[in-house]
Parts: C-alpha cells; sequence; structure tokens
C-alpha cells in the first residue's frame, strides 16, 4: 500500500473513492473481470468504520457491526471465504425483568418441550421469516419497526421484552425507526444463521479484502476534491484519469462529492470496553438489555466470543450504547446487574462515540437503491442498500456489475453461496 502518488496524470479503467468494505470489495469483483483499478483513501490505511485499535493486548473495535454466518455476500466475495468468523452461542440472552432467558435458539417443538409456549411462537414466527424468499419480503406492506412489532400476533412480554431489543441491537436503532422490510430481513438473518464477530477484531475483514488486491491498488493519505465520470481531482496528488468513477465513501462524504445524493440521518453508536482482571464465568452470548429505560443495548463477554482480542488471563467485556456516550456510572451500574457480578474493578479501556455510525433507513425505503448514477459515474456502500456489512457488499457487487455490463464485459458468474444454516 502507497501513502502517496506520483504528481503525473494517473490513469485506470475504474478509479475507487474510498477504501471501506464496499470500496475494496468492488475492486476485486472488477479486477478479476479483467479490469484495472486505483482505490483513493483519505485516510492513512483501509477499512473505514470497520476499524479496530490495539491497547495493551487488547483489541478494541470502533462501531463493532454484528455480522452473520448466514450472509451471502461473504461467499459471494472470494477474498473473503478466508474470514475466520467467531459465533456467539446460538441465540441471544435478553435480560427482561430482572431475570435471563435465551431466546431464538430453539426449534418450536423444543421450545415447547422445554414448557414455554412464549418461545415455542417466537420460534416458529422466526422459523417462517428465514423460510420466506427476500425478494417477498421486500414486497411487503412497508412502515416502521415499531408499527410492525405492535401488529404481530405475539404476547406483549414476547414483544416488548425479547423481540424489541434484539431488532434494535440488529437494526441499531433504538426508537426502531427503520423500514419494517429492512427489519424483517435482519430478523430472517437472525433466524437462518449465527451472529458473529471477525476473529481479532472488525478490521480483519477490510485488512483481508486490501490484503488481497495487487500491490499499489489502494493509495492512501489522498484527500479527492472533486469527481467527474473520468477524472478524479485531489487535493495534493493531481488528478487521476479513467474510463468510470465509483464513489464507496461514507454517505456523509458522498453527498459533498455528488451533491445530487440524498444525505440520510444516521444513528449513533457508542462501544465501551472494560477489561476485568480475571477471566469471567461467562459463554460467549450475546447479552440484550430488555430494559428501555437503560442506555445498554447489548453486551458481551467478547474474550470468550474470540479469545485473540484479550491477553491471556484477563476478559474482555464489550458493550454497545446507541446513543452518545452516556454517564460511565450509569453503564457501570447496568453492567453489574447484566453480569450479576460487583463492576468497580473493571478497568475502562476504551470509549468510541461514532455520530455516523449507521446511515438511517426509515419508510419509504429502497434496499436496492441505485448504484448508477449515469454511465461513467457509480456510488457504493451501505448507504446503497441495508446499513449492514451485507449491505456493503452487496452494493459493492452490484456497483461493479453496472460498471461491467457499462463497459460491455460479460459479468462473472457469482457462486451460489454454500453457507450453514444454524439449527
Amino acid at each position: 500500500m502507497l501513502s502517496s502518488a506520483h504528481h503525473a496524470a494517473h490513469h485506470a479503467d475504474v478509479v475507487i473513492v474510498g477504501a471501506g468494505v464496499a470500496g475494496l470489495a468492488a475492486a476485486h469483483h472488477l479486477i478479476a473481470a479483467g479490469v484495472t483499478v486505483t482505490v483513493l483513501e483519505a485516510t492513512d490505511g483501509p477499512g473505514g468504520r470497520m476499524a479496530t485499535d490495539s491497547a495493551d493486548g487488547f483489541r478494541l473495535d470502533r462501531t463493532g457491526p454484528l455480522l452473520n454466518t448466514a450472509y451471502t455476500e461473504l461467499e459471494r466475495t472470494p477474498a473473503l471465504r478466508a474470514l475466520p468468523l467467531r459465533p456467539f452461542t446460538p441465540g441471544v440472552l435478553v435480560h427482561t425483568e430482572g431475570r435471563q432467558l435465551r431466546a431464538g435458539s430453539l426449534t418450536p417443538a423444543r421450545a415447547l418441550a422445554s414448557g414455554s409456549l412464549d418461545q415455542a411462537r417466537l420460534s416458529a414466527a422466526l422459523g417462517r421469516l428465514a423460510a420466506l424468499p427476500e425478494e417477498k419480503l421486500l414486497a411487503r406492506p412497508e412502515r416502521t419497526a415499531h408499527a410492525a412489532l405492535r401488529s404481530r400476533t405475539l404476547p406483549p412480554r414476547t414483544l416488548n421484552g425479547v423481540l424489541r431489543p434484539l431488532l434494535a441491537a440488529l437494526l441499531r436503532d433504538p426508537d426502531l425507526t427503520t423500514s419494517s422490510r429492512v427489519a424483517d430481513l435482519a430478523l430472517r438473518t437472525f433466524a437462518r444463521g449465527r451472529l458473529a464477530v471477525p476473529e481479532g477484531g472488525s478490521a480483519a475483514l477490510p485488512d483481508l479484502l486490501a490484503a488481497g488486491l495487487p500491490p499499489g491498488t489502494v493509495l492512501t493519505g489522498i484527500r479527492v476534491r472533486s469527481v467527474a465520470t473520468n477524472l478524479v481531482t485531489t487535493e495534493e496528488h493531481g488528478d487521476f484519469r479513467c474510463r468510470s468513477v465509483l464513489l464507496a465513501t461514507g454517505a456523509r462524504a458522498a453527498a459533498e462529492l455528488l451533491p445530487g445524493l440524498r444525505l440520510p440521518a444516521f444513528h449513533q453508536v457508542t462501544l465501551l470496553h472494560h477489561a476485568t482482571a480475571g477471566p469471567l464465568p461467562r459463554d460467549a452470548s450475546l447479552v440484550l438489555d430488555g430494559d428501555p429505560h437503560w442506555p445498554v443495548s447489548h453486551t458481551a463477554v467478547m474474550s470468550a466470543v474470540d479469545p485473540t482480542r484479550a491477553p491471556a488471563g484477563r476478559s474482555l467485556v464489550t458493550t454497545t450504547v446507541l446513543g452518545p456516550p452516556p454517564p460511565l456510572r450509569t453503564v457501570a451500574s447496568r453492567l453489574a446487574r447484566l453480569y450479576d457480578t460487583p463492576t468497580r474493578e473493571w478497568e475502562l479501556l476504551a470509549v468510541h462515540h461514532t455520530p455516523d455510525a449507521v446511515p438511517a433507513m426509515p419508510p419509504p425505503y429502497d434496499a436496492r437503491r441505485p448504484v448508477r448514477v449515469l454511465a461513467g459515474l457509480y456510488v457504493c456502500g451501505d448507504h446503497r442498500d441495508t446499513n449492514t456489512v451485507q449491505g456493503a457488499l452487496h452494493s459493492a457487487r452490484r456497483a461493479g456489475g453496472a460498471i461491467l455490463r457499462d463497459f460491455g464485459i460479460p459479468l462473472p458468474v457469482a457462486p451460489e453461496p454454500a453457507l450453514p444454516v444454524a439449527a
């Protein structure tokens, strides 16, 4: 990877602006079809929001998106087939009304056998979603996720105590203002696979993509001033001439470079990382807080999920708050309750607040927003699809396909994913 570029006029078939997940994945799809690509990144490294910091042997994510073993684009992006995923314990552990219950991991029959009619109904509802084709979900009547949740024929304690916190965590939207279609897609994916994180931190995913590109493809430290169909002008590194430009930045930077693009609202995310002196007696569960009056959305002993994230003999607890940083004492008090253990001796390693963590997707929302602005100018990212890693990767494949079609190059046949469906 280069930190600068020559001042002469540069040339590639396609210049991609932004070396986040979408830009790197699009580069792979284009290069595989024989197209020459240059990726320009303003910061000093690839990865975008999927950043991970190192501190005293701990690996600390900045936004910590939850992945799923059922994400089909992990299989359809060849460079990511080698990505080691660390799954959470099946389902989620929901702390509600002073007790904890596991949800989303049992078949209806097993839930009934355990004596829980509520669990059986929830499992049956998730099973029906899992079996529905994606296009059928996207054609359903649309409203907010909150309104759709209230209309479901499930007991209020299941809706409010389990489904609401689960959807808030999956969508990173505490008020459930997201399109009900997008919410159904999230639940469908949850039901079809296992929640997981990349081994070694979120940055492992973009790092793997970047490492698989030809040397010199990604140029870092280059700030783009303007884009046109055949030209990218930078602030200090001259002009990059090309046949097409693909804008793969975050939504805010994309709207600044292409004023015609709509700028979405965003959901804020704050991650708090705590270290404990010794290992916590916990499994690799994702713990959801079912009480909306507290700031915690979900938390996990990340070192139990992925041992590479903490030094030997210590535990890393990562907690997600859907909003700005709350008072630290409030979080510590709530974590003591969720983990049923004193937290006074826990060491706060980092607090990461990201105001633009997730583009909002209120109804009406097109989960397949156009990636072709006009011939020669394209845009991809999680703001053109669903606001997940799956959505960013899918938009990259769609944008790569649109460019190849305009170049008159036959599209490579994407392999059908053979990902396991969790029981």
